[in-house]
């Protein structure tokens, strides 16, 4: 358990502010993440990572010479809003492009793809390599999540563009390096999210969960217990059996994933070693210990890279990092001016939402004051069920959907409040409230609301409050936005499940001639009815795709959480009828 925190919202930013202090020498802190201290030469192609925090030494600890010019770090076991990652990427862009690594997870892909689009348009080049080095998550490799292998894939990326190579040779070897490396994980405990009593998942005494993942989802089956020997021999068997036929000398990474020891490490890597010499490999600069964490995790990965000449040439590269060092270090910078115990860093805090606003009219204004209103009931009602949303998503996915609610909502109440008073209509009031609940909350579903509320703002304008039909065509045109971002559609299993039935009622009760309110409350029941029924079907897209059959029985927690917060819209209504 992770005992020593302030506030468990804030756990990650405190984590960073304090890893940046401490390696000042190496990084600096910017909104998002953390970039290097002393810039690459001009010229060089940037190479920044990212991912949800929980992790380290994975993201942050990788930025430096040889590796990392920069990272994005999101909440815990969150990705990144597509904003802190825009940031992080101009801090670190030396004007020869950037590659964008990042584990194969949906709101990494939503947040980083965003991010990426943005850059693209003002002329930065940005190539995406996404790590599917997971055996356990897929049988085919695009759809295999990102894991340990990051390490690996990621230091010989940060090699070859150290090493002088343009954009094209740096995505080229980073995309190789990922299509030749394997990895399989075992867990002996879950992890324990800071704040809360009770880990994510538990394993039976005895017995280790197999396949799991770095964000705590439990993995695909659950063994007995063996010896290190015998644990190594199983981990092997399974990476041998997708070795190319052309292998003969490998990387090889033993990870630990946070409360295992590092002699224990020890003892299976030596079981490894012994196993991969006699398949006839050349074992190569081998790496034992975390690099990868879950926070308290108890448990271990192996990763094999099969490397050729020149992959090799990039594994052994030398590295300067607050977490991975090789070869001969470049002498360390200090700051300036006589010793201080804790040296300055440039710390550039996130700013306020800043989109500019037309005045909007009194009619629009009213309108923006009562969904201030609703926003705020809303908030107070996620807020109470934050732990069973939780608890729900640690069902197949890593159990912070709550906390990721919370988050979202949170900041997009104060940004539309600040647009509110700064004279905004109600479209623009949405517009910096999505852009607002994508930063706070990251993730899958911090990208879907934002897009969703931004989408339903453009629909709304900021020249009249929406009469019914008006409702219906934004929130058709929100739900629209947030299919078409996710790429989900009914029976996937996800939030979709409940927003397109929620939206095809209110539609059909406002064309029927039914009054806003009334058509709302049918539409929030309707909404209610289908997210409980995604307890009957198997996930097909995110996380939980990995434990589908194991989430069956389970509703999916992001449609129940929409159909919390329409409901909580329709009873907020209704007293503002009755009141008025």
């Amino acid at each position: 358990m992770t005992h020593l925190v302030n506030d468990p919202k804030t756990f990650a930013a405190d984590v960073l502010t304090g890893f940046a202090r401490a390696h000042a020498d190496r990084v600096r802190e910017v909104s998002g993440g953390v970039v290097r201290a002393a810039p690459a030469p001009p010229g060089k192609v940037a190479v920044v990572l990212g991912g949800g925090s929980g992790h380290y030494p994975a993201f942050a600890g990788w930025v430096g010479d040889g590796m990392a010019d920069g990272v994005v770090c999101g909440n815990i076991f969150a990705s990144p809003s597509a904003d802190q990652a825009v940031t992080v990427i101009r801090a670190a862009d030396r004007g020869a492009g950037v590659l964008l690594g990042f584990g194969n997870y949906a709101g990494d892909q939503l947040q980083f793809g965003q991010a990426a689009q943005e850059l693209r348009a003002d002329g930065i080049d940005v190539r995406i390599v996404t790590v599917t080095d997971d055996l356990a998550s897929a049988t085919e490799p695009e759809q295999r999540r990102g894991i340990a292998g990051d390490l690996i894939v990621f230091k010989i990326a940060g090699a070859a563009a150290a090493a002088g190579a343009d954009l094209d040779e740096v995505e080229r070897v980073a995309t190789r390096a990922n299509a030749r490396t394997r990895t399989i994980g075992i867990a002996l405990a879950g992890c324990t999210l800071p704040g809360q009593d009770e880990p994510l998942f538990t394993v039976p005494a005895g017995r280790i969960a197999l396949g799991l993942g770095i964000h705590g989802e439990p993995g695909l089956s659950t063994e007995d217990l063996g010896s290190a020997r015998e644990v190594a021999d199983d981990l092997v068997d399974r990476i041998l059996a997708e070795a190319p036929e052309d292998a003969d000398r490998v990387a090889v990474l033993v990870n630990g994933l946070g409360a295992t020891t590092h002699e224990e490490l020890f003892a299976v890597y030596g079981r490894v070693a012994d196993r991969l010499t006699a398949a006839g490999l050349v074992i190569v600069a081998p790496e034992v210990g975390e690099q990868v964490t879950s926070l308290d995790m108890a448990g271990l990965s192996l990763t094999v890279t099969f490397l050729d000449p020149e992959l090799e040439r990039h594994w052994t590269a030398p590295a300067d990092t607050p977490a991975f060092r090789r070869g001969r270090p470049d002498p360390i910078r200090t700051v300036d001016g006589p010793a201080v115990a804790d040296p300055p860093v440039e710390t550039l805090t996130p700013a306020p939402s800043a989109t500019a606003v037309a005045p909007g009219t009194e009619d629009s204004r009213r309108a923006t004051e009562e969904v201030l209103r609703t926003a705020a009931a809303i908030a107070l009602a996620l807020t109470e069920h934050e732990a069973e949303l939780g608890r729900l998503d640690a069902v197949a996915g890593d159990g912070d959907h709550g906390q990721g609610m919370v988050l979202g909502i949170g900041g997009a109440v104060r940004a539309a409040e600040r647009a509110h008073l700064a004279g905004a209509g109600l479209g623009d009031v949405l517009d910096a409230a999505g852009r607002a609940w994508s930063n706070a909350a990251g993730g899958t579903s911090g990208a879907l609301w934002g897009a969703a509320l931004r989408a339903a703002g453009a629909e709304v304008g900021n020249e009249r409050a929406p009469d019914a039909a008006g409702l219906a065509r934004a929130v058709d045109r929100a739900v629209t936005a947030a299919a078409d971002l996710g790429g989900a559609r009914e029976g996937d299993k996800t939030v979709i499940d409940a927003a397109v039935p929620f939206a095809a009622q209110l539609r059909s009760a406002v064309g029927q001639g039914t009054a806003a309110p009334a058509a709302w409350a049918s539409a929030a029941t309707a909404a209610e009815e289908a997210a409980r029924g995604t307890a009957a079907l198997t996930a097909r897209l995110g996380r939980a795709r990995t434990h589908g059959e194991r989430a069956r029985g389970h509703a999916d927690p992001g449609a129940i959480s929409f159909a919390l917060v329409v409901g909580t819209v329709a009873q907020s209504s209704t007293v503002s009828a009755e009141e008025s």
